[in-house]
């Protein structure tokens, strides 16, 4: 009976990082960590912009935290590129206390979720493989 529930995927993730001031890269972090029952890398580069295919062809997910939006637009832009070029649906999780995001990553986000751990990691695992 629980051994369909169970998911054994490891989900290779990138999470938008960079300029933190409000600290939502670790409290996000932490909400995965949080669930062991969810398996996950990360996977992170020096420039997304160059990252090339051989980096982006195992990458499950993008993370965007819409909170670190306005201080790293750049991020945000090459992996939204990224996204687009590579098929990775993009999970957009709401600035922290606040249910407004930027109309420009709305577009792109496969899925939208808040802080609760359950919803982030439904979120990932339903994200619709196209965009």
């Amino acid at each position: 009976m629980f051994e369909d529930e169970r998911d054994d995927k490891i989900y290779n993730l990138i999470i938008t990082h960079g300029i933190d001031k409000n600290n939502e890269y670790a409290q996000f972090t932490e909400k995965l960590y949080s669930k062991v029952e969810f398996l996950w890398k990360e996977s992170m580069s020096g420039s997304y912009a160059s990252a090339g295919e051989e980096f982006f062809q195992n990458v499950d997910r993008i993370i965007f935290l819409a909170g670190l939006y306005n201080d790293n637009k750049e991020l945000f832009e090459d992996l939204m590129k990224a996204a687009e070029e590579y098929s990775i649906p993009i999970v957009l999780v709401r600035p922290m206390g606040l249910e407004e995001v930027p109309e420009v990553l709305e577009e792109k986000a496969a899925t939208i979720v808040g802080w609760n751990a359950n919803c982030i990691l439904d979120s990932i695992k339903d994200a619709p493989e196209t965009m």
